[in-house]
C-alpha cells in the first residue's frame, strides 16, 4: 500500500482513540472478505473434478498436451500463447499433474494477491491516508470477484503475468532499463502489449522504451532459434496468433475483430476497417494516456493503454481483459452524484455477464454481447475523466440534503450520510438498479421452481397453496372461487378486470416513479426506496415460499379468465411466461405496487380528486388479482405487509420523509461534508466551489502530506 504516510499512528490521524479503533475494525473487515473471497475462489478450482478444471493448463502441459506433442504447438490451434510463451511453459511438463494444478492454482492466487497490491499503491494522488490503506484489500477482492480473475483460475491461463509484469514495470523498477525489460517481457508473453512502448517514449522515459523494444525482440529471437517451425506458424501463418484458441467471432473475443466479425463483415473490408479502427483508437489512446501520465495519474494511464491493447488485439479472449477493471480508479463527473456512475459500469461489466445487465432482445443483442469491448472503447477514448488540476478532482460539486425532519426515534437516521437528499438521481444508475433486480429475480425464479415448470418445483409449490387455502378457510377468508365465478359470468366485469390485470401492473408505477423523478426528486428517493425494499422482501418470499395461485390448483375449480383454461403441468401466462415466475404468488407484488402507487399518489398528489384516484387503484387491482384467479386473499395481506416493510426500513435509515425544498423558502440544506448552510434557501445554493488559490485536496487529507512526494515518470 503505498503513498502512506509512516510517521504517526492511525488513531491519531482519525479523530483519537475512538476513530482509530473504528479504522482498524474496518480496514480488518475487508481484509477479511479479501480472504473469503480467495479461499472460496479457490474452493471452487480445487473442488471442481479435475477434467473440468485447468483445461486449457491441462491442454498445454498434460500428459497428452500440445508442449508434450512432437511437431508444432499449433496444428491444433489450442495452444494460443507466443513461441516464446511455449518455451517458458516446456519445463512445467516434467510436473506431476496433481501437484502441478495446485500450485499453478496456488500461484495464480498470489499473482493475482500481487497484483492488488501494486494498483493499491499506484493510486493517483491526492490520496488521503485512510484512502490508502483501504486500497489493497478492497482491491484485491474486486480482483476476485472479476469475470477475468475467475476465468483464469478456472482455465488455468497465464493472463495475470503479463498484466502484473507491466505495473511492475511502471509502478516497483527502480530504472527505466529494469520497467522496459518488465514490459518488455510481458509483450513476449502478449504481444499487443508494446503499445505501452510509445506510452513510456511521449512520457520522457525513453530508454524504458527502448529496452522493452530490445527486451521482446531477444525474447521472440531466442523462442524463434529455438522454435524456428513454431515461430513461423505463429508470427506468419497465423499472424501474432490471430486464429488460435477458437472462432475469431466468438462471444469470448471482446476485441474490435472479433465484434466485426459478429456484424456480419469478412474478407479485406474487415481487416482494412479493423485496422483502421485499431489505429485510431490506438492512436487517441495514446494521446489521453500521455496527458493523465504527465497530470500524476500514472495508474489510469496505464490502464487506458490497457483497454486500446483489448480493442485493437486481433483476439481478446475474457481472461485478457483485466485492463478495464484498473480503469476504475478514474474520476468522471463533476458532482458527487455523478461521480459513482464509471466505477458501478466497470464493476458491473467486469463482475456480471451481458445477459445480466441487459435484456435478451433483438434490440439490446449487439451491446450486450461487447459490453466489455465498449467499456474498454469507452475508457481508451471518450470518458471525460478529470485532471489533478480541476477543482471538481477532490472536491466535487457537493451533494445537498433536505433539512432534517424531526423522527420519533432518536437514532433515526442511524448516520448523517442516509439523510434525505434534494438533488435528483443519476437516471442510468436508477435504470441499471432496476435491471438488476429483474435479474435477481429471473434468479430466484429458477432456484425456485427450476424452469419454471418443473415438476418438483410445482409438487412443493402446490403444497404451499394447499396450505394457504386451509389457512384461509380457518380464517373465514376463502372467497376466491366465489369471486372467481361471479366474474366470469358478468362479461363486460370479466373483460374489464383481465384488462385492468394485464394492462395497469407496470404503467401505473412507472409512470408515478417518471412524474416523480421530473417534478418531484426528493419524494421519488422516498417513494423509490420504499419500493426498492418492499420488492427485495417479495423477492425472499418467492425463493424461500414459492406458492401456485388459484388458477394452477387442480381440484379447486377456478378459472383463470385471462388466459384461458391451464394445463397444469405447463401454465400458460401469454407472452410473458418465459419471462415470469408462475409460483410467485406470496406476497402479491400485483397488490404491493398498487398498495404503493395509492399511498405515494394519496401523500403527495396536490388535490383530493388525485389522492382518491390513487386509492382506487388498489381497490381495483385487489379485485382484478382475485376475480381472475390470480392470486389468494393472503397474497394481497403479503404483498401490503412488504410495503409497509419498505415504508418502515426506509423510515428507519433516512428518516421523516423531506418537504420539497420552494424556492424563497427558508429550508437550509447542507452539503456532503454536514455542514450548514443557513444564509440562503436552497433553491438558491450554488455550486461549491474551492476557496481561490487553494489546491485540491482528498476527502479527509490535504493534497500533500509531509514527506510525501506525487510520483512522476
Amino acid at each position: 500500500m503505498a503513498n502512506v504516510e509512516h510517521s504517526g499512528r492511525a488513531g491519531e490521524a482519525f479523530g483519537g482513540a475512538e476513530a482509530g479503533a473504528r479504522f482498524r475494525m474496518v480496514r480488518l473487515g475487508l481484509w477479511a472478505v479479501a480472504a473469503i473471497l480467495v479461499v472460496r475462489q479457490l474452493a471452487v478450482v480445487l473442488a471442481t473434478p479435475s477434467g473440468d478444471r485447468l483445461t486449457d493448463l491441462e491442454t498445454w502441459v498434460g500428459p497428452e498436451g500440445v508442449l508434450h506433442v512432437k511437431g508444432s504447438l499449433y496444428d491444433s490451434t489450442q495452444f494460443t500463447g507466443t513461441p516464446f510463451g511455449g518455451l517458458v511453459l516446456k519445463p512445467l511438463t516434467r510436473a506431476a499433474e496433481q501437484a502441478l494444478g495446485w500450485g499453478w492454482t496456488f500461484g495464480t492466487l498470489l499473482l493475482v494477491v500481487a497484483l492488488g497490491l501494486v494498483a493499491a499503491r499506484a493510486l493517483p494522488q491526492p490520496v488521503s491516508r485512510r484512502t490508502s490503506l483501504l486500497a489493497a484489500p478492497v482491491a484485491i477482492s474486486l480482483l476476485m470477484l472479476s469475470l477475468p480473475v475467475r476465468n483464469t483460475l478456472w482455465l488455468g491461463q497465464t493472463s495475470i503475468i503479463p498484466v502484473l509484469l507491466v505495473l511492475l514495470g511502471c509502478f516497483a523498477a527502480r530504472g527505466q532499463r529494469d520497467s522496459g525489460v518488465c514490459v518488455g517481457l510481458a509483450a513476449a508473453l502478449q504481444p499487443a502489449l508494446l503499445l505501452f512502448a510509445p506510452l513510456l517514449w511521449f512520457t520522457g522515459r525513453r530508454r524504458g522504451a527502448v529496452a522493452t523494444g530490445a527486451t521482446f525482440a531477444v525474447c521472440t529471437a531466442l523462442a524463434w532459434a529455438a522454435l524456428p517451425h513454431d515461430s513461423y506458424t505463429y508470427w506468419i501463418h497465423h499472424i501474432a496468433g490471430t486464429g488460435l484458441g477458437g472462432e475469431a467471432d466468438a462471444l469470448a473475443n471482446q476485441s474490435l475483430h472479433g465484434a466485426l466479425l459478429r456484424f456480419g463483415l469478412s474478407g479485406p473490408l474487415e481487416i482494412v476497417l479493423f485496422l483502421a479502427l485499431g489505429a485510431a483508437v490506438s492512436v487517441v489512446a495514446l494521446r489521453r494516456a500521455v496527458r493523465y501520465a504527465r497530470d500524476g495519474q500514472l495508474l489510469l494511464a496505464v490502464a487506458i493503454t490497457g483497454c486500446a491493447v483489448v480493442a485493437m488485439s486481433p483476439t481478446a479472449w475474457q481472461h485478457q481483459l483485466l485492463w478495464v477493471l484498473l480503469a476504475v480508479v478514474g474520476r468522471a463527473g463533476r458532482r458527487t452524484a455523478d461521480r459513482t456512475v464509471w466505477p458501478v459500469v466497470v464493476l458491473l461489466v467486469m463482475t456480471l455477464p451481458g445477459k445480466a445487465m441487459l435484456p435478451n432482445q433483438s434490440l439490446f443483442v449487439p451491446v450486450r454481447d461487447n459490453t466489455i469491448l465498449l467499456a474498454a472503447l469507452a475508457a481508451a477514448t471518450v470518458v471525460p475523466f478529470l485532471s489533478r488540476t480541476a477543482p471538481e478532482f477532490a472536491r466535487p460539486v457537493p451533494t445537498h440534503y433536505a433539512r432534517p425532519v424531526p423522527a420519533r426515534f432518536r437514532q433515526v437516521p442511524p448516520a448523517s450520510s442516509l439523510r434525505r437528499v434534494l438533488t435528483r438521481p443519476n437516471l442510468f444508475l436508477e435504470l441499471v438498479a432496476m435491471r438488476l433486480v429483474y435479474f435477481a429475480y429471473q434468479q430466484i425464479r429458477l432456484a425456485a421452481a427450476g424452469d419454471g415448470n418443473g415438476t418438483s418445483g410445482r409438487a412443493r409449490a402446490e403444497r404451499h397453496g394447499h396450505q394457504i387455502h386451509d389457512i384461509e378457510r380457518f380464517l373465514h377468508l376463502d372467497i376466491e372461487h366465489w369471486a372467481n365465478h361471479t366474474v366470469y359470468g358478468i362479461g363486460r366485469l370479466r373483460s374489464f378486470l383481465d384488462f385492468y390485470y394485464e394492462s395497469f401492473h407496470f404503467v401505473v408505477p412507472l409512470t408515478v416513479l417518471a412524474v416523480l423523478y421530473l417534478r418531484r426528486p426528493v419524494d421519488y428517493r422516498w417513494a423509490r426506496t420504499a419500493l426498492g425494499f418492499a420488492t427485495g422482501f417479495a423477492l425472499i418470499g418467492f425463493w424461500l415460499y414459492p406458492l401456485a395461485p388459484p388458477r394452477l390448483m387442480p381440484g379447486l375449480g377456478i378459472i383463470d379468465t385471462v388466459h384461458g383454461p391451464q394445463d397444469f403441468a405447463k401454465p400458460d401466462y401469454g407472452t410473458l411466461t418465459q419471462l415470469t415466475n408462475q409460483y410467485a404468488a406470496m406476497p402479491s407484488l400485483h397488490f404491493g405496487w398498487a398498495l404503493w402507487c395509492g399511498i405515494v399518489i394519496a401523500v403527495v398528489a396536490p388535490r383530493w380528486w388525485l389522492k382518491a384516484l390513487g386509492l382506487i387503484h388498489p381497490l381495483l387491482t385487489v379485485t382484478a388479482i382475485i376475480g381472475t384467479g390470480n392470486h389468494w386473499v393472503l397474497d394481497a395481506v403479503g404483498g401490503a405487509a412488504v410495503v409497509g416493510a419498505g415504508f418502515g426500513v426506509g423510515y428507519l435509515l433516512q428518516g421523516p420523509r423531506a418537504a420539497a425544498p420552494r424556492r424563497g423558502a427558508g429550508n437550509c440544506a447542507t452539503s456532503h461534508d454536514g455542514v450548514a448552510d443557513e444564509r440562503r434557501p436552497i433553491a438558491a445554493l450554488p455550486a461549491a466551489e474551492p476557496p481561490s488559490g487553494a489546491a485540491p485536496t482528498a476527502a479527509g487529507g490535504s493534497s500533500r502530506s509531509p514527506g510525501r512526494r506525487p510520483r512522476t515518470w
